[in-house]
């Protein structure tokens, strides 16, 4: 039997990959959990075959939590889940040592195939996140600090105010909008953190 842990923090899902999961004979559902802590906990306690991870959840995010796994379970094979085919979250995700990226609009088709996948030890990115991932492959890195205005931005923030909180210039500021506009191709700021949070560069 394959066990698997799922751990997302909308029960609906977690009900979803349950009743998928109960229909075959050659896997289980071991366990459930709703925060990053908690999928940590119920790694310990149930030592599962595959687990499904969330990526975005209150407390400690599925990124962080997958790392706290791997680092005490090396050979942990983790499949994270996710809403949005993010580039810069699934190259974090698989650095972190996410075996499989899996968008939660496929699971009713995708997930089992999956979980058997991984399990045999092989890696899977399903093809809306793959094609995600080679468009922006050749794109310049946004740097940290770029990142940074990139997130005070995203709450609304102008560039003075942006200035005083990371201890830099206006001028500084300004030019690393610039920056962040040209290498994201956007046409404004709000273009931009709308293209940030898709790739998952920042989130909210």
């Amino acid at each position: 039997m394959i066990r698997v842990l799922a751990v997302d923090d909308h029960a609906l899902l977690r009900d979803g990959i349950s009743a998928l999961i109960g229909n075959q004979t050659d896997m289980e559902l071991v366990a459930e959990a709703s925060t990053g802590r908690e999928a940590l906990e119920q790694f310990r306690k149930h030592r599962p075959d595959i687990t499904l991870m969330d990526l975005q959840m209150p407390e400690m995010n599925g990124i962080d939590a997958l790392s706290a796994i791997r680092g005490e379970y090396a050979d942990a094979r983790i499949i994270v889940l996710t809403t949005y085919a993010g580039d810069v979250q699934v190259s974090r995700a698989m650095k972190a040592g996410a075996r499989a990226f899996l968008l939660k609009g496929l699971l009713r088709k995708e997930l089992l195939e999956t979980i058997r996948a991984v399990h045999a030890g092989h890696k899977r990115v399903s093809s809306e996140v793959a094609v995600e991932i080679a468009e922006h492959a050749t794109d310049e890195a946004l740097t940290p600090r770029e990142v940074d205005v990139l997130r005070w931005l995203s709450r609304g923030n102008a560039n003075k105010a942006i200035a005083a909180q990371l201890s830099l210039t206006e001028e500084t500021v300004k030019s690393h909008v610039r920056n962040i506009l040209a290498k994201l191709g956007a046409n404004d700021r709000t273009h931009a953190v709308a293209i940030a949070l898709k790739r998952g560069i920042i989130d909210l």
